[in-house]
């Protein structure tokens, strides 16, 4: 007997008329095959100029080559640090999105901008070689060995290593979750928070939420499991997997930095999401979880003027401004 699939959480009126807007430029379902494709780019996400990065002035940029770990080859940091001041009020770490295949470190980064004006926040952003070149732990290790540059280089940078904070989505999201688990495992940095948008954390792509929104919105099971092969391969779905790749295979969530989690309800990652700050309760963490009805996946880049894209922003602002001033 077939089981019946139940149906999909409807879209927001807005981000449903938004997704349609973008028809066949953005296909929820990929695959393998169309990995070199995407990587050639789409109109209208082209890449962040050094120009738009330092807001009329009120940013200073540069990159800058930092040793890879364990003999990696090195990596490259984005550095945006806020102008005409002394030290900044912390850093925020950032990890781009990009299913672990697209994308490189200024995908993504001009959120990380908005709440590092607001809060007078650096922003350094790391780029990691991408699967399935580069499967697992190759990401990961290029974003910890740039992770524990900066937090040693806090002084040249101008911020307090104290106020270091992880953040990322989507992919960057799963990523940024990872380096928690790896400083607290592994000796260090101290962290104080990590901001988890979207984030994909389980390969094992079972969840209900993944089943129900097969075929539909942005970044399906297909899609997913096409971003999970690249990385993990043959090892996906499978017993071994670790939780540096995949966090939601973490055995303990306990003794973590504050997490903010957000989700759409109408999404793939929607259970793992909800799952992950189930589970950092029950660790005894602190982790604020927001499920935004009818939400896609990166509903708030793609929609930016929607009012929930605009309630979702508030909501992370407001985190992390309590989370800089406790």
């Amino acid at each position: 007997m077939t089981a019946v699939v139940p149906s999909p959480p409807p879209f927001d009126a807005e981000l449903g008329a938004a997704l349609a807007a973008l028809g066949d430029q953005l296909p929820p379902s990929l695959t393998p095959e169309m990995i070199p494709i995407l990587r050639q780019g789409t109109a209208g996400m082209e890449t962040i100029s050094d120009d738009d990065l330092r807001r009329d002035g009120r940013f200073t940029v540069e990159e800058r080559a930092v040793p890879g770990l364990d003999g990696d080859p090195d990596g490259s940091l984005l550095i945006c640090r806020p102008a005409g001041v002394a030290e900044a009020a912390g850093c925020l770490y950032h990890t781009h999105g990009g299913g672990m295949i697209l994308g490189d470190n200024r995908a993504g980064i001009d959120l990380m901008l908005d709440l590092a004006e607001e809060f007078g926040l650096a922003v350094v952003s790391v780029e990691y070689r991408l699967a399935p070149e580069t499967p697992h732990p190759g990401p990961v290790n290029d974003c910890y060995a740039g992770l524990l540059w900066t937090a040693a280089h806090a002084g040249e940078l101008g911020f307090d290593p104290g106020r270091l904070i992880v953040a990322g989505g989507s992919a960057g999201g799963g990523l940024a979750a990872a380096l928690a688990l790896m400083a607290r495992d592994l000796g260090g940095p101290e962290l104080l928070g990590q901001l988890l948008i979207c984030p994909m954390l389980d390969d094992r792509n079972e969840s209900a939420s993944a089943v129900q929104m097969e075929g539909l919105g942005v970044w399906d099971r297909t899609a997913n499991r096409t971003g999970w092969g690249a990385l993990l391969g043959d090892a996906a779905g499978g017993p071994d997997v670790s939780p540096y790749a995949a966090p939601a295979r973490a055995a303990d969530l306990g003794n973590l930095p504050p997490a903010f989690i957000d989700v759409g309800s109408a999404e793939t990652f929607r259970d793992e999401d909800v799952a992950y700050a189930s589970r950092i309760w029950q660790a005894g963490g602190r982790a604020e979880l927001h499920v935004w009805p009818g939400a896609f996946h990166g509903f708030d880049m793609m929609a930016p003027a929607a009012v929930i894209s605009q309630d979702a922003r508030r909501a992370r602002f407001r985190w992390l401004n309590r989370l800089l001033n406790a």
